[in-house]
């Protein structure tokens, strides 16, 4: 009677089959993680285009573009601009539960804080941040060039802020800026851009996402870039904030408003008391999302000039360009 015999692979051969899609995988996963960053991307500029179209329906019923701070009874009562746009992106049940005589880490908005609006965060965005901080929030409003965090100078002539420029962009401290005050015209205007999650720890550095404090006073914006520029991001005690992003009920500069003083994915700086600048900044690659005032979308490089980037955050700087990425 004749054996039967069961041929097979060879040690030698099956190592070389394993070899073979090892390689192809290392080959393949590039392309993959490239089509979904792409489809994140597509997804992150439809999600801030939606808050734009959002903020225009709130100027188209109120007059005026949101503030960046909400007053009430002539106090600042610290909510954000995005509080206001909830009910114009089918959001009608978060804003029926804030109550808008209070702030935002009031009791009485203890609730409206902790929820998680999905079409504030980018989904190439990743979170670091305690939970207890609430909802996150990734899309900042425009708050111009000019450094002052509540935008509106003091009026006491005591005041180190007495004086000083005030907000060129469209969101500060109890802003109602018209479409008419929008002088360079609303397609060369930002109204949104993105900005990352913090690491949530003063205890470790991320230059992308941390608020640095220089210990230092400028008085322009090209000081406070070169101030900030000049320090060691690696030495913690220049660590300002680092629970950026959250919550999105909160107005702060960290968490809702950014400055073109500095182009994308650069370093951001406070300056006590009431000088800041914080940075647009996304995981996406070689640059950030941004949306004009008219809700037209453009990827911004993170090479982008300063100057001209510095031209899109100001609503009246009389200056002609060219809106080219």
């Amino acid at each position: 009677m004749q054996r039967s015999r069961f041929q097979g692979f060879t040690l030698i051969e099956l190592l070389v089959v394993i070899a073979v899609i090892g390689i192809l995988m290392a080959m393949l996963m590039p392309a993959v993680q490239s089509v979904r960053e792409s489809a994140r991307r597509t997804d992150c500029a439809s999600r801030i285009r939606q808050m734009a179209i959002a903020t225009l329906a709130y100027e188209g019923a109120r007059r005026h573009l949101p503030p960046g701070t909400h007053i009430s009874g002539g106090n600042n009562i610290n909510l954000a601009l995005h509080c206001h746009i909830l009910n114009f992106m089918e959001e009608d049940n978060v804003y029926k539960i804030i109550d808008f005589t209070v702030g935002y880490n009031h009791a009485n908005n203890t609730a409206a804080r902790d929820v998680q609006i999905s079409s504030f965060l980018c989904p190439s965005n990743v979170d670091d941040l305690p939970l207890e901080l609430g909802g996150r929030n990734n899309y900042y409003g425009n708050a111009g060039v000019q450094i002052l965090h509540s935008g509106i100078p003091d009026t006491d002539p005591a005041s180190p802020n007495y004086n000083m420029p005030r907000s060129d962009g469209i969101f500060f401290n109890g802003s109602r800026v018209r479409i008419r005050d929008i002088t360079d015209g609303t397609s060369h205007t930002a109204l949104f851009s993105e900005r990352i999650t913090g690491d949530g720890s003063n205890g470790v550095s991320t230059p992308r996402s941390d608020t640095y404090q220089p210990g230092t006073y400028p008085n322009t914006p090209d000081e406070a870039l070169a101030h900030a520029k000049a320090i060691d991001t690696s030495d913690l005690s220049f660590q300002g904030y680092s629970n950026v992003g959250a919550s999105w009920l909160r107005s702060y500069h960290s968490v809702n408003r950014y400055w073109h003083v500095e182009v994308p994915n650069g370093i951001s700086a406070m300056f006590p008391p009431n000088r800041i600048f914080t940075t647009a900044s996304s995981y996406h690659r070689g640059g950030v999302q941004m949306v004009c005032v008219d809700g037209s979308t453009h990827f911004v490089s993170d090479i982008i000039d300063l100057h001209i980037w510095r031209l899109i955050g100001s609503r009246n700087d009389g200056q002609i360009f060219t809106m080219e990425f």
